[in-house]
């Protein structure tokens, strides 16, 4: 049957870096992805020891450990030329450094990931081969492709005047809030990355989970006007202006926040003065198992 370029197939569709695998290419190459294995879930890590002179175990904190993937399908071309281009093609994509793979379900997710195995192709005519990739996400978190934000100054309210006269007149205040909410719609706890541009005095940003508990960053320099500090909460890193670590500037007095999940957090700036300059970014993706 005759494939239309940029197309999808039915079934499921996944990007390995640019290979639509799922889809037809721009070459009129078919990429039939017939197997996504790994996906549904990883491996988990945790320690059991035994209770003396009672039934069961103590057990430890269980974590998730890496996520193998395995994809695998037919790959169709035009002719013997377009085959051979777009088997070296998917060799590529299967790369030794960090890939997107990207799965459109519902609400498509993704996952960065690296060759973890020989790539297996093997040809059946001179226009179809078969192949199998092996890769794995170092973090099994499959996140939302759609990255969530949002911008605030720091808190104040300016303006707001009641004029005396028979028919008051009312000037409203405009007032900045100095929070940004931040919702995590997956099935697991996903941690931000706070960006805050200067100039600001003793930048502090406090993350106030769902329970009412918070969680906070305080940073003791101050930023000058041009200067940024990119806190990323999941590396554990501070970078100021993109090149110089301030990580020691930094502490965590209650540990490094993290959104939980199926809920709404609040993220909060503050600072030991108040500059209408500053700013607070924050970015995040929802994360599920």
């Amino acid at each position: 049957m005759p494939y239309t370029p940029g197309t999808d197939l039915d079934g499921r569709r996944a990007d390995l870096g640019a290979v639509p695998l799922g889809g037809v290419d721009g070459a009129g190459v078919v990429w039939h992805l017939q197997s996504l294995e790994g996906w549904d879930g990883s491996e988990v890590r945790a320690e059991y020891q035994q209770r003396e002179a009672a039934h069961g175990a103590w057990a430890s904190r269980v974590y998730l450990g890496e996520r193998p993937i395995t994809l695998a399908g037919k790959i169709e071309a035009p002719d013997t030329a377009t085959l051979d281009e777009a088997m070296e093609q998917l060799r590529a994509a299967a790369a030794l450094t960090d890939t997107l793979l990207v799965v459109y379900e519902t609400v498509p997710k993704q996952a960065l990931v690296r060759r973890a195995g020989k790539p297996l192709l093997r040809e059946l005519t001179d226009r179809v081969a078969e192949f199998s990739v092996l890769v794995t996400a170092a973090d099994p978190r499959r996140y939302a492709a759609s990255t969530q934000s949002g911008t605030t100054g720091l808190p104040a309210t300016t303006g707001g005047l009641v004029l005396p006269a028979t028919v008051p007149f009312t000037l409203s205040a405009t007032t900045i809030s100095g929070t940004i909410p931040a919702p995590n719609a997956g099935t697991l706890a996903t941690k931000p990355v706070l960006t805050i541009d200067g100039p600001v005095t003793q930048p502090q940003v406090l993350v106030q989970l769902p329970d009412g508990t918070v969680r906070a960053l305080l940073y003791s320099q101050s930023l000058a006007a041009g200067d940024q500090l990119v806190i990323d909460t999941d590396a554990h890193s501070v970078t100021l202006n993109g090149t110089a670590s301030r990580r020691r500037y930094l502490t965590t007095p209650q540990g490094w926040p993290e959104l939980p999940p199926t809920s709404t957090s609040t993220i909060q700036f503050q600072a030991a003065a108040y500059d209408p300059a500053a700013m607070l970014t924050a970015e995040w993706r929802s994360a599920w198992l």
